[in-house]
């Protein structure tokens, strides 16, 4: 079995003396707290992050960590280190019996810095994010055994209660990010509902360690042989630990089946009797889809599983977490230095909320076709499989979890309606694409490492050096970045070299074309040709500063 890190308690300065408001507190040392807290600290905004136990997440639970995912721990400075320990795939697997009924390839191009996912447990997922925690000890203090026990608001912040090993304290906030997971005990204090779809059918999660030879892809099974009428599936980890769910049904009891006894015959049944095997851990699990109607509720915001829960087929609750940190987090530092209106911060109930209905419904549908619940759902289920491997019209229905992408914001309030919408390439509401450039210096570089963090007005300049001396008098805070197709000067920007083409290709940006870019590495506007006016308004719109973005959320 896996040994965990403890983390020693330190007693907090509050329970000597009362302190001074903190800018933000983050309740949850998970994977969407943590990335929250590392966020807000490249941004220099202090954070103090409180957790109730002191070690990291006991079995491997989330697994699968996107692309989009990765991206934003690059920005963080702890992607390669999670790429470097987890399992590289693209390849999805879809059988009926023992007959493949197709495949799927989710990154079949190249050109792209990051795999369309890994396989990392989230026990090294959090290890990790703690480290790189541990490089801003002027910013992120971690305190362990902190369980937060009452929470008031007025108009200056929130006060929360926190016991410790030592006794309770109190702590003062101006803002608090709960991101205490699907049990949120922020969300039930408030007295918050959590309406949603309760799915009464029974999983069974296995992990084992073991020498196999299972490719290193996903691989779902309906009604396997080795698991009559149900379905299953697997996947490879690091430390030869693979992941294998089996659907149990709606009467099967959670204590018994969790019972290695019988766990380990359903775990032979798929890799045999002659193959060591040793069981590092299990659970049973039911699951709903579930949300807050708002997620932020005056100076407490919610984030992750705290704020919205999904089912685990499609990796869209970890992955859907991590998101919203990012779309939060510069929000927050942009109003907490005084940049921004607090009404921005609605926003990200806004963008998000569409985010996790968007999960939502994908979770649910993929739930329905895996466990039909009526006569019609079961027969549609059937005849999908029963042309599936034959007819390709028929694998666009099959649905073994819709797996996550990132979310699209088109027509949301923070972005500039697109002057052509028509257009190919990137829109207003796009998550930015990755491409191979050159820097100056003629290394070879990502263009997503000069993208996210400050506002960017990213500028495809072909072969003409573009003139930004009248912007950058108009918008002084503008980061500019100058993708060309050959070396040019450009005073005041970052210029790369589209050696390959690529980038111009799938932003589908002619000469002159530019590109507002969001810190969180969404697409603001776009603007066939720099225009200082536009290019400022667009700007104030995205930071909330025109009157346009959401108001205070009701």
């Amino acid at each position: 079995m896996t040994a965990h890190p403890r983390f020693a308690y330190t007693p907090p300065p509050e329970a000597a003396e009362p302190g001074r408001r903190r800018p933000v507190v983050v309740i949850g040392a998970g994977p969407v707290g943590l990335t929250c807290a590392i966020d807000l600290a490249t941004r220099g905004v202090p954070v103090v992050v409180l957790d109730d136990d002191d070690t990291v997440a006991t079995g491997s639970r989330a697994i699968c960590w996107a692309k989009r995912t990765l991206e934003i721990w690059d920005r963080l400075g702890l992607g390669q280190r999670m790429v470097d320990k987890g399992v590289t795939w693209s390849v999805g697997r879809v059988f009926r019996r023992d007959q493949e009924l197709y495949r799927f390839d989710l990154l079949p191009e190249s050109g792209h810095r990051r795999p369309a996912f890994i396989n990392l447990q989230q026990y090294y997922v959090e290890d990790y994010l703690i480290a790189r925690a541990a490089d801003f000890p002027e910013l992120i203090e971690l305190r362990w055994k902190n369980e937060v026990t009452g929470l008031t608001q007025d108009a200056e912040g929130v006060r929360l209660d926190v016991a410790t090993p030592d006794g309770a304290y109190r702590l003062d906030a101006e803002w608090v990010i709960a991101a205490d997971g699907a049990r949120s005990a922020i969300r039930t204090r408030m007295g918050l509902p959590f309406p949603g779809q309760r799915f009464e059918e029974r999983f069974l999660i296995a992990d084992v360690k073991m020498k196999a030879d299972f490719p290193t892809e996903r691989l779902f099974w309906f009604e396997p042989t080795f698991h009559a009428g149900q379905s299953a599936l697997l996947h490879r980890q690091p430390d030869d630990v693979f992941r294998i769910d089996f659907q149990l049904g709606p009467e099967a009891d959670p204590e018994l089946e969790r019972q290695p006894e019988r766990v380990m015959p359903r775990v032979r049944a798929v890799i045999g009797e002659d193959t060591p095997v040793s069981l590092e851990w299990c659970s049973v699990y039911s699951f709903r889809c579930a949300r807050l109607e708002r997620f932020v509720h005056d100076r407490v915001v919610f984030v992750g599983d705290s704020a919205h829960v999904v089912s685990p087929f499609g990796a869209r609750g970890g992955n859907g977490g991590i998101q919203d940190a990012d779309n939060l987090c510069w929000k927050l530092a942009l109003v907490l230095r005084g940049d921004a209106p607090e009404s921005l911060i609605a926003t990200y109930d806004e963008e998000r909320g569409h985010a996790a209905d968007e999960n939502i419904l994908n979770s649910s549908r993929t739930t329905n076709f895996m466990t039909p619940k009526t006569k019609a759902e079961r027969h549609f289920r059937d005849g999908v499989l029963d042309l599936a491997a034959a007819s390709p019209f028929a694998r666009s229905l099959l649905n073994a979890g819709r797996l996550s992408r990132p979310c699209r914001l088109a027509g949301m309030s923070l972005q500039t309606p697109d002057p052509d919408p028509q257009a190919e390439g990137l829109h207003p509401g796009d998550p930015c694409i990755d491409a191979p450039v050159v820097d100056a210096s003629g290394r070879a570089g990502w263009l997503l490492d000069q993208l996210g963090g400050p506002f960017t007005l990213l500028v495809f300049a072909g072969a003409e050096a573009p003139d930004l001396g009248r912007l950058q008098g108009l918008v002084a805070s503008l980061r500019s970045v100058v993708v060309a197709e050959r070396p040019l000067a450009v005073p005041g920007a970052e210029v790369l070299l589209d050696a390959e083409g690529i980038a111009g290709l799938r932003y589908g940006a002619k000469p002159g074309a530019a590109y507002l870019i969001r810190p969180d590495a969404h697409v603001a506007a776009r603007f066939a040709e720099i225009d200082a006016e536009q290019v400022a308004a667009a700007l104030a719109r995205a930071s909330g500063r025109s009157g346009t973005a959401v108001r205070e959320a009701a």
